[in-house]
């Protein structure tokens, strides 16, 4: 006999039923529970096919808008006369104004665990960024724990990321993917479609703080971008030249600071430099 999940869910894009057997105290069980569903999606700009992922069907749209913002290929929503999914539900179809941009050639890209576009030197793109914008540890704390209350496939189905853009008053846009670099590209997307001002907020992400990562975080302008695991040391780096604050291991209360904590903290640790990272926990060691 099957065993059923107890909650009743509405339908939602991006999760699919799925059976499993169960292996821990006592006899082997039957599970029907969801799984997170990931999908082959395209974006096409002008009638030319430009990037394709591996991605969660869901905000595809938004993700298309977002891809083509972080990749400086627009810069408002103004620049797209037509915007439409394919009937087959796996391609967004992007006309823009200028019809005689020059694309790049087409990107085969994955779901965002190792790949993504990548940039000769990450380091000129962009100008160090200007922002007065202060967080405490309690508030950056509090808003992780909204992100993942409200990240309602991970609840659901675990295996996916979600990232959110929040301010003082707590999140204002969220999506999840598979892919914690479609994330990214989600709430760009959802930012230029609801017209929602990206400066000077607060990025949380599930996922690893990559090069490519900050990249799009800079690309919005966020001056404090937060993970519940690790950066890399080029997005150390990268954050350290471009004015940004990494808060990474940001798990109940715990955090580590890697880059410009002046931001976070009125008092810094004696002997901090910004060569240092400044760990914020009773039990320094993480899984």
């Amino acid at each position: 006999m099957s065993q059923q999940n107890d909650n009743h869910h509405h339908d939602i894009d991006g999760v699919q039923p799925v059976s499993f057997i169960s292996i821990g105290v006592g006899s082997p069980k039957h599970i029907e529970s969801e799984i997170v569903e990931e999908s082959l999606a395209c974006i096409s700009v002008n009638g030319q096919e430009l990037a394709t992922f591996m991605c969660t069907p869901s905000d595809l749209q938004a993700m298309a808008l977002g891809f083509l913002y972080n990749e400086n290929l627009i810069n408002s929503l103004e620049e797209v006369a037509n915007l439409r999914i394919s009937d087959g539900k796996n391609c967004v179809d992007v006309w823009l104004r200028d019809t005689r941009l020059k694309l790049p050639k087409r990107q085969i890209l994955t779901a965002g665990c190792g790949g993504g576009i990548t940039f000769d030197d990450l380091s000129k793109q962009h100008q160090p960024l200007q922002s007065g914008l202060r967080a405490t540890p309690e508030l950056l704390a509090e808003l992780f724990r909204e992100m993942h209350q409200g990240a309602d496939r991970y609840q659901r189905t675990r295996g996916i990321h979600t990232a959110a853009i929040a301010d003082h008053q707590g999140i204002i846009l969220q999506v999840e993917d598979v892919g914690r670099h479609n994330c990214l590209d989600k709430l760009s997307g959802k930012a230029l479609l609801e017209r929602v001002p990206t400066r000077d907020r607060i990025i949380l992400s599930s996922g690893r703080i990559s090069s490519e990562m900050i990249n799009k975080a800079r690309r919005l302008e966020t001056p404090i971008i937060c993970s519940r695991t690790s950066p890399t040391s080029l997005s150390v780096a990268l954050a350290k030249i471009w004015n940004m604050s990494i808060v990474a291991y940001l798990r109940q209360d715990r955090m580590r600071i890697y880059s410009h904590p002046e931001r976070i903290l009125n008092d810094l640790p004696i002997g901090w430099d910004e060569n240092q990272t400044i760990v914020m926990e009773e039990n320094p060691s993480y899984d």
